[in-house]
């Protein structure tokens, strides 16, 4: 089960992050499976996650929706069962707004390299090939976090992300 607030994974009636109150006596949702843990009469039911049409929980969705950029993040856009889940679609919008912001920048370095001599064209290459390790490192550290189920925010592209989703 998730928290419907921060998406975080929740085990019990509240969730351990943001402290927002799950309602536990909820019926399960269609599909799932209902189990009684048998630890106490009156027990909570643990429900299994819901299997959607692809059949993959919402973390790995979101964790995927980096996979191959803006790409990814447009098709878990479009497609139906992971379109209403809020913390897919804030994955899928910072996916598309980093390899934007990425693409950009991209575009705006081969402009300026092609304006400087050869001599700032190295220096300006090794930077460049820094810049491109670092964010190698964010794209990977970004789909760790989806997929552990949290909701790991860039500082611009995140506020951007959330507001979408």
């Amino acid at each position: 089960m998730f928290c419907p607030n921060c998406g975080a994974s929740v085990q019990g009636r509240f969730c351990a992050k943001c402290g927002t109150s799950v309602d536990a006596a909820a019926a399960p949702p269609p599909g799932a499976q209902s189990y009684n843990t048998g630890t106490a009469p009156g027990a909570h039911p643990y429900s299994a996650p819901v299997a959607t049409a692809g059949g993959m929980a919402p973390n790995v969705a979101g964790a995927l929706s980096y996979l191959l950029g803006f790409i990814t993040g447009i098709l878990f856009l479009v497609l139906t069962p992971y379109n209403q889940d809020k913390f897919v679609r804030f994955h899928a919008f910072q996916s598309i707004f980093l390899n934007a912001a990425w693409i950009a920048f991209w575009i705006v370095e081969t402009i300026i390299m092609m304006m400087l001599p050869w001599g700032l064209v190295t220096v300006l290459s090794l930077v460049a090939m820094l810049l491109s390790l670092a964010f190698l490192g964010l794209w990977i550290l970004l789909m760790v976090k989806a997929y552990q189920g949290e909701r790991f925010k860039l500082p611009i592209i995140g506020d951007l992300a959330e507001k979408q989703a």
